[in-house]
């Protein structure tokens, strides 16, 4: 089941909302983990967008930032910095953009229980530059490439969570029928 995104203006006027939810069919701890991966950044980009981390970060220290250089139209290319400001495992981690695209960014990376698994929910409130043409363009060009990043990044979240609990569970019986 996933629950769509949605976006939004949230109560600054410039700032808009982007939500992305879905369930997975693991616990908490292990769709946190996934997270916590050195590599996580690198699974977590599409083969179709021009980006490559320069840097990763671990989201467990506060303050460490990851640089991805990203083509944000054509060839523009332009460097992203994300600083790591929150870290509430296995419930939440947050970044915002130090430097990038965005006149602002704030990513927050939800794990909530279910009782089938988690829900992963991430919550992107940000500015687009250009003030107000970047707000009247922000559903047409920002919420569908977002739309399309966060879809392939739940899905890729999603196989490898549920991926490792369909292994543990086929240890688990192996070692029940021994």
């Amino acid at each position: 089941m996933e629950l769509g995104p949605c976006l939004h203006q949230y109560p600054k006027a410039a700032t808009m909302r982007f939500v992305k939810e879905s369930f997975i069919r693991a616990s908490p701890e292990s769709v946190f983990a996934f997270h916590e991966q050195p590599e996580a950044l690198v699974l977590l980009l599409p083969p179709w967008e021009s980006a490559r981390v320069i840097q990763s970060a671990k989201i467990s220290e506060v303050g460490a930032r990851a640089i991805v250089e990203t083509q944000i139209f054509g060839p523009i290319k332009v460097q992203w910095i994300a600083e790591h400001t929150v870290y509430d495992p296995p419930h939440m981690f947050e970044d915002i953009q130090v430097k990038g695209p965005f006149r602002s960014w704030r990513h927050r990376h939800l794990v909530e229980p279910h009782k089938n698994g988690a829900t992963l929910l991430d919550e992107i409130d940000y500015e687009p530059p250009l003030g107000f043409v970047g707000r009247s363009f922000a559903p047409l060009l920002i919420e569908s490439r977002l739309r399309k990043l966060f879809n392939y990044r739940h899905q890729v979240t999603r196989e490898w969570c549920e991926g490792r609990e369909r292994e543990a569970e086929g240890l688990h019986l192996s070692r029940d029928i021994c």
